[in-house]
């Protein structure tokens, strides 16, 4: 029996970005040019895809203003806002979405890994405050490929780790979905009823192939099994 690669995306699966990420984003936006973007907005443009980066949301709503930004600042400003000067920022308002036990019941027969848009320090820094007990490996960030989601090269990376494994890949947009189909993984997507074009991301997640799609990341056992 092959062993089983369970890979996770971070945000939208295993923590709930609305009031991090999502939030620095629109606040990013409203700083540099005055535009109102709603969590909706949000989701619409990430599931045309490409847009797995929400500094390049923030840009696309900028330039489309009219706004001539400096790229460097508007990331900048973002990740200000998420950090905070002495560990202030949104970061402190994130929500795990994982109950207590799933992880580890998953763990007990199967190898868990992370492939995440986000960068290494705040993976870690999530995964310390939320799960220390919880080991995965590889944890591949954007910083650790040359092409960012949809491209599979991340997927890859793990399955290069983990030579003859199946990997299961679980995300939560149409760039983890194409991610998977690049590498030839597994995809279990999750489209929380509670967020926005829920219906919509469920739709492009049946349509591209998705293997199932869920809820939440807590429906995860009785699928793998």
């Amino acid at each position: 029996m092959r062993e089983c690669m369970l890979v996770f995306d971070m945000d939208g699966v295993l923590v709930d970005p609305t009031q991090t990420f999502r939030r620095a984003l629109i606040e990013t936006v409203r700083h540099f040019c005055g535009r109102e973007m709603s969590q909706a907005d949000i989701v619409r443009v990430k599931n045309r895809g490409g847009y797995n980066d929400d500094s390049d949301i923030a840009m696309r709503a900028i330039l489309e203003a009219g706004v001539d930004a400096d790229e460097r600042e508007v990331r900048e400003f973002g990740r200000e806002l998420y950090w905070g000067r002495a560990g202030e920022g949104y970061i402190r308002d994130e929500r795990w979405l994982v109950r207590s036990g799933t992880l580890e019941r998953l763990a007990a027969d199967r190898r868990l890994g992370i492939f995440t848009g986000r960068g290494m320090r705040s993976t870690q820094h999530t995964l310390r405050r939320f799960c220390p007990q919880i080991v995965f490996d590889p944890i591949i960030t954007h910083e650790q490929v040359e092409k960012r989601k949809p491209a599979p090269d991340g997927l890859l990376r793990i399955a290069e780790a983990v030579p003859g494994a199946e990997i299961v890949f679980v995300g939560d947009n149409v760039d983890d979905c194409r991610a998977a189909l690049g590498a030839r993984a597994r995809f279990i997507g999750i489209a929380a009823p509670d967020t926005p074009r829920h219906d919509e991301t469920r739709r492009l997640f049946e349509r591209l192939g998705a293997e199932a799609v869920l809820d939440s990341v807590n429906d995860l056992e009785e699928v793998l099994q």
